[in-house]
């Protein structure tokens, strides 16, 4: 065929607040229909057709309506908008131009001449596209010889193909309309940075008005043989059938469209940018893009083309196309990273074949990177961990995770006034623990944070086989075998990363310090399932160090090397696999992904309440401007019921500790740590503002509300205890109710 390139307008009107967008006159089976199209969605009694006319259809799609009126022949297009007569200028639809033509209805946003022409060329090439129309949606004055060169590369290339481009008024200033009022921009919502445009660049803002679809339907694509639904920097992947030929022979008539996002590793010249340097995924992408291809004659006249779908037509699933949608050329970038984190990025093995075979493009590939060959068996195992006057509770806690299998542990300090550097500082000398200042404030970062920086380039880390980031008051609670890490790892042979469900353990009404070890004296707790507060599940992470993330995380390892990312087997703390949806992010358990049968992490965030009041005074290590109040205490603080499966573990503990404390030096120095955290708590509850915060916390309120939490709403959490009633806080624990707030303060049961 020979094709042809012709550019049209919307006809907009301003009626008073209604915004006319368009309207077609079309002959139809003989009659003459005209059908108006408004931005926003315009109740049908507010408009009203000649006398004598009928209206034949009326539609909404999400924010936008469009109503059908059949006129007699000699009708003028005077219409009543609520009362007031409008004279409407109509287009006469071009059905003819596109008749049993496959075609594509498509966006383009600013997309280059020379992508437009790639995207026709290749459809022509792989499916035997006739033509498309698009929306030109360029922002007023970009690429101003953009039509320019597009003729000319479509004449050069000789594609044969018939294309026709609509404009809308608005973009060029016919209605006088500043361009966040134009009905094809949406203002972005707000959220992270990266792929955030600014709101006033509406102009490559999602398509607001949805009617689009159906005014290229109207207009052009009423008789075409098949209508693909896609964007200019889509392509559709070749299968064994054309996409058009397939659709014709689908029982329904309509394809369902699957899109996947892909991108270049690295781009290497911005204002070249091709389909060729895209050769990349998102390796943990959940959710495809939703499109359509339809055969319109398969089709009833009450079937609404619409973004992802065309309503009122059945689909069988099964009836799936694939293709890619390449981002660099929808949100122009000079740098990959601003529109998607490069961890997540894999190469793809067709879009690679594609570049080179296809498009004979050499685009920058990935770098090769390979895992650091790990020592057989356990190996090493190494904790990194934060500390800040937590003297009294250091032993016990070197005991136990000594007495399980880990070999060596990293400690960080700063600020200590208890004696818990000191001390560190002895058991260094012994061989026990290696402890380093935290120079937190030379690197700007918060204590944690800092740490982890540099324990990452420190020998015994980079030797270790196995690493995990824990607290002083978490506890690796192995309940398989004999309690070992030998025993987790025998569970989980195939394992490289184990994450361990945080299960948070109350002060169990013990109110007094004592200086005996916190397994043996806080054995109350949350029950499994809690969902509620969100840190209630959150998880720490044992991993293999063998390159695959680059750096240490407080929850789990990061900064990911994606291209080993197949070889990553992550489990739970029942050894189920986690979803890939947590390789890069994610911190805490969902219903989905919580295990206790294998491992559990005991936080003992609170111990007694005089304890939390230095731990108050202290600050955090990570979250350092957040308090650790009243609501702090009533998030973490559980006592819904008895868990001692940690007992097992502690005759090992004991034996250790014991080794410990034999030391007199070792002794000594506990014993001038506990003497120092007692004479601060002596200190702190000799303040007005601390015996008031002491006695609150110790209240038979707060402690019944320590057994409730199961019964709670998140925004319970959020606002704290203070938003509880009495009559619901006097409740029975076991019974089955629930209590939650709005935002606004009014209870909701």
């Amino acid at each position: 065929m020979v094709g042809d390139l012709i550019i049209r307008r919307m006809r907009y009107q301003q009626i008073g607040d209604i915004c006319l967008i368009d309207a077609v006159e079309a002959s139809v089976k003989g009659a003459r229909h005209v059908t108006l199209f408004f931005s926003e969605r315009v109740a049908a009694d507010r408009v009203k057709g000649p006398s004598g006319s009928e209206c034949l259809r009326y539609g909404s799609i999400a924010n936008s309506s469009f109503l059908t009126f059949v006129l007699r022949d000699e009708d003028a297009p005077l219409f009543s908008f609520d009362g007031r007569l409008v004279h409407v200028v109509t287009a006469k639809a071009e059905l003819q131009t596109f008749k049993d033509l496959n075609t594509i209805v498509a966006v383009r946003n600013g997309e280059s001449a020379a992508n437009v022409l790639d995207w026709l060329t290749y459809h022509i090439t792989h499916h035997a596209l006739d033509g498309t129309v698009i929306l030109n949606r360029a922002r007023p004055g970009d690429n101003p010889l953009f039509y320019k060169e597009l003729e000319a590369g479509f004449h050069k290339r000789d594609l044969g193909c018939q294309v026709a481009i609509i404009e809308s008024e608005i973009p060029l200033g016919v209605a006088g309309l500043p361009a966040e009022s134009h009905p094809f921009c949406a203002a972005h919502a707000p959220g992270k940075s990266r792929m955030a445009l600014p709101p006033a660049d509406s102009w490559a803002s999602p398509l607001a008005t949805l009617n689009w679809f159906e005014i290229a339907k109207a207009r052009f694509l009423r008789n075409a043989r098949a209508v693909a639904n896609i964007e200019v920097h889509d392509l559709i992947v070749p299968g064994d059938q054309a996409i058009f030929d397939k659709v014709m022979d689908a029982p329904s008539g309509v394809l369902n469209l699957v899109g996947q996002h892909c991108y270049p590793w690295r781009i290497r010249n911005e204002k070249n940018l091709s389909f060729g340097d895209h050769i990349c995924v998102q390796f943990d992408a959940i959710h495809g893009l939703q499109r359509w291809c339809v055969a319109p004659d398969r089709t009833t006249d009450d079937a609404t083309w619409r973004l992802r779908r065309i309503n009122n037509t059945s689909l069988d699933p099964a009836e799936n196309h694939v293709f890619y949608r390449h981002m660099a050329l929808r949100h122009r970038t000079a740098n990959v990273a601003t529109i998607i984190p490069k961890a997540s990025l894999i190469e793809d093995r067709f879009l690679c074949a594609q570049a080179k075979d296809y498009f004979e493009h050499k685009p920058i590939r990935m770098p090769k990177v390979k895992a650091r060959p790990t020592p057989g068996g356990r190996g090493r195992c190494a904790i990194v961990t934060t500390m800040k006057n937590e003297g009294p509770f250091i032993l016990e806690w070197l005991a136990y995770h000594r007495a399980i299998g880990f070999s060596d542990i990293l400690v960080y300090t700063n600020d200590c006034t208890d004696g818990t550097d000191t001390m560190l500082d002895l058991l260094m000398r012994k061989g026990i623990v290696t402890h380093r200042q935290n120079g937190f404030r030379d690197l700007n970062l918060r204590p944690q944070q800092a740490a982890l920086k540099d324990a990452a380039a420190e020998t015994i880390i980079q030797e270790a086989k196995w690493v995990t980031c824990i607290d002083v008051d978490e506890y690796i609670n192995i309940k398989v075998g004999d309690g070992t890490l030998d025993a987790l790892l025998a569970a989980v042979p195939d394992a490289n990363l184990i994450s361990m469900t945080w299960r948070l353990f109350g002060n169990s009404d013990v109110h007094t310090f004592c200086d005996r070890p916190i397994t043996e004296q806080f054995k109350r707790c949350a029950r499994e399932v809690t969902r509620k507060p969100h840190q209630a599940w959150g998880f720490k992470t044992m991993f293999v160090n063998n390159g695959t993330f680059r750096k240490l995380g407080v929850h789990r390892p990061k900064g990911l090397n994606a291209q080993l990312w197949e070889g990553i087997v992550w489990v739970n703390g029942s050894g189920k696999t986690m979803p890939s949806s947590v390789l890069r992010n994610g911190w805490r358990s969902t219903t989905d992904t919580y295990g206790y049968d294998l491992v559990q992490l005991n936080h003992y965030a609170v111990r007694s309440t005089e304890s939390f009041l230095v731990k108050r005074d202290r600050g955090r290590v990570n979250h350092v401007d957040r308090d650790q109040g009243t609501a702090y205490w009533f998030r973490m603080n559980n006592n819904f019921e008895v868990d001692d499966s940690i007992s097992k573990n502690l005759p090992r503990m004991y034996a250790e500790l014991e080794k410990l404390r034999a030391d007199p030096e070792i002794a000594a120095a506990h014993d001038a740590a506990v003497a120092a955290h007692r004479a601060k708590i002596s200190a702190l509850r000799a303040k007005p503002d601390y015996a008031a915060f002491f006695e609150s916390l110790t209240s038979a309120r707060m402690q019944k509300l320590s057994r409730l939490h199961h019964h709670f709403g998140a925004n319970v959490f959020l606002s704290g205890p203070e938003v509880i009633p009495d009559d619901v806080a006097e409740r029975d624990p076991a019974g089955e109710w629930f209590f939650t707030i709005e935002t606004t303060g009014d209870t909701k049961h």
